[in-house]
């Protein structure tokens, strides 16, 4: 919900580094697996209880993530680079829960399932209609340049990382903050269902 309205703000100098990046030879494929390195080793912070260390991971991990973005169209834009992208966000998006419920399992095993599963059906509704859009030669850049068709909803990129900053804030609130955000990842998948029921039918 909120992607689109930031971008303004941050696609000019995210891409004005992109450039600069590219000149020096680096390539996007490489920041992207280097964001998710950081993502990883924020998941393992949150286990070691080093919450405040797993914040600067997550936030220079998704750093990584725009800027990989930003190196890609400075450099020209790939399918593979596109599919490496959106496969270590998955990776990413699932690293942070599985690092809570490692952390207590019994006090974080069952709303950590709960969450990881509305990701997974969340995540699920998104590459489903992607792929029809492709079909359908269908095109949006409200989200930027990119190799997928994205489709807006309640929840997305921005509101994700806001939830994953406040769980490493308040790690003693992981239950409720995570039923809540899943019951909201749940919603923004049933959206995008009747989205495509409108859309593809016939």
């Amino acid at each position: 919900m909120l992607d689109r309205h930031i971008r303004p703000f941050i696609d000019p100098p995210l891409n004005k580094l992109g450039r600069s990046a590219a000149r020096m030879g680096l390539r996007a494929d490489t920041v992207t697996l280097a964001g998710l390195a950081l993502g990883l080793a924020a998941g393992l912070a949150i286990v070691l209880e080093a919450f405040f260390v797993a914040i600067l991971f997550i936030l220079a991990s998704r750093l990584a993530d725009g800027l990989d973005g930003a190196v890609a169209r400075a450099r020209g834009v790939t399918d593979f680079g596109g599919y490496l992208d959106i496969t270590c966000d998955y990776v990413f998006y699932a690293t942070i829960p599985l690092a809570f419920v490692v952390l207590d399992p019994q006090a974080h095993g069952v709303a950590g399932a709960f969450l990881l599963l509305s990701f997974y059906v969340n995540a699920g509704s998104f590459l489903g209609f992607a792929v029809l859009a492709e079909k359908k030669k269908m095109r949006s850049d409200a989200h930027g340049v990119k190799t997928l068709y994205f489709t807006g909803g309640l929840l997305e990129g921005t509101e994700t990382i806001v939830f994953f900053l406040l769980l490493c804030l308040f790690p003693a609130y992981f239950v409720p903050l995570s039923l809540g955000f899943g019951v909201l990842c749940l919603v923004t998948a049933l959206a995008r269902v009747l989205l495509a029921a409108k859309v593809f039918r016939g």
